[in-house]
């Protein structure tokens, strides 16, 4: 996530690291060279290379604005999720601190049940970050599902608990439940994560957004001659820009400069987990290198 404060005039213009630019670069000094080769082409070869009509084209592009404006709703809405979800996750962990004070004034067997609970959660908070960002868990390994494993054993946790009489029912209904807000979340994770928008919506906007860009000059070359370039480059910026950012945030776990800074929010929830056990040695809140937080 891109963490400044808001630029001036000058530095809007002016901003290269984590824009969109550093990835669409290539395809705008594409297009704007195609856009110079066309209009000397249709100036010294009229008619080997045509001027085309621009009605068309601005009725493509008003529809494939709005149809691109649609698919960055989508992609964002992905994003929101799930920036909503790991707050949700850290507002569980953080009551569950609270709530296992219970344990911590039934005596020495019950604060080392509270220190091993919070230590659990320690683990599952950055396992759960390092799931989302990397691969899948092999076929064949050990346990295909670590992070329901680590939830299982904070439950058996607590249930040991009850069952030696440190907890009441309703004490442990009110701790599980803490547990299931977090598995909620983390499902919800996993779910951003192994369902991504439509291959096939996303598919037809790249071609439409190429087509569109590179047949455009055709249509600019006899009314604006040398300032088609100019004016081409600019649409492709806006086209490709809004697809590039698009896709950024639908993968909202990744690693580009867009994406939620899951990292940080759990190393946010060990800090606070491991002050809420004594500790007190404890480092720096994760702070944005370069204005971007991951």
């Amino acid at each position: 996530m891109i963490v400044r404060d808001r630029p001036s005039l000058l530095e809007l213009f002016l901003t290269w690291r984590g824009t969109v630019l550093q990835r669409i670069w290539p395809q705008l000094a594409f297009v704007t060279l195609l856009s110079a080769a066309i209009v000397e082409g249709h100036a010294l070869f009229p008619g080997t290379v045509p001027a085309l009509d621009g009605m068309p084209f601005a009725l493509i592009g008003i529809a494939f604005s709005v149809f691109l404006g649609f698919r960055n709703s989508a992609c964002y809405d992905r994003w929101w999720e799930a920036r909503r979800q790991w707050g949700a996750i850290l507002i569980a962990t953080r009551d569950l601190v609270r709530r296992t004070l219970i344990l911590e004034g039934r005596g020495e067997v019950g604060s080392a049940m509270r220190r091993a609970l919070l230590r659990r959660l320690i683990v599952f908070t950055g396992a759960l970050a390092a799931h989302l960002r990397g691969p899948a868990p092999a076929a064949d390994a050990a346990c295909r599902f670590p992070l329901d494993a680590q939830l299982r054993e904070a439950g058996a946790g607590l249930a040991e608990a009850r069952l030696a009489g440190l907890l009441s029912d309703v004490e442990f209904s009110l701790l599980d439940s803490g547990l299931s807000e977090i598995n909620h979340a983390a499902t919800a994770c996993e779910r951003l994560r192994n369902t991504p928008v439509p291959f096939g919506y996303t598919l037809l906007l790249h071609r439409t957004a190429y087509l569109f860009c590179l047949l455009l000059p055709f249509s600019f070359a006899d009314v604006l001659g040398w300032g088609t370039p100019l004016v081409t480059g600019l649409v492709a910026y806006t086209f490709f820009g809004l697809d590039a950012l698009s896709d950024e945030m639908e993968e909202p776990f990744g690693t580009r400069p867009n994406a939620v800074p899951i990292a940080a929010i759990a190393c946010t929830i060990e800090l606070n987990l491991r002050e809420a056990l004594g500790e007190t040695d404890l480092p720096p809140l994760p702070q944005p290198v370069d204005t971007i937080l991951l």
